[in-house]
């Protein structure tokens, strides 16, 4: 069972707006063409499919509003981002220029800069 998260539990990331629109979108995704299998779920860290499709709401919106998150929150939001990215089978995949607006190449620059800020700032690394 989890603690309960604290406000000290919580880092603030400062994101490009690159990175933040990346990562809201990728988010965003998973309520479009991707779709998340129960063992999708909790292998992203979530409890289930309802759980993910929640917590993805919540983190979406957390996002947008430029608010910390914890690092677990952070993991999962970017665990999800890459998936929806790269997944023809689960994710956007092919269609991910198309629903995003976001080219492959520019997508990928990102997703390096923004793994690399989040290993760095919120120790999303693996566990």
């Amino acid at each position: 069972m989890m603690r309960a998260v604290t406000s000290q539990d919580l880092i603030q990331i400062d994101l490009t707006d690159a990175e933040r629109h990346l990562i809201v979108r990728g988010l965003l995704d998973w309520g479009g063409p991707a779709h998340a299998t129960a063992a999708l779920a909790v292998a992203m860290g979530f409890e289930g499919v309802e759980d993910f499709h929640v917590q993805v709401s919540r983190l979406r919106a957390s996002l947008k509003a430029g608010q910390p998150l914890s690092p677990w929150d952070w993991r999962r939001a970017l665990i999800a981002t890459e998936i929806v990215f790269a997944s023809d089978i689960f994710g956007s995949g092919y269609e991910w220029s198309t629903t995003t607006g976001l080219s492959d190449e520019e997508t990928i620059r990102t997703l390096r800069r923004l793994q690399h800020k989040l290993a760095k700032q919120a120790r999303v690394h693996r566990a």
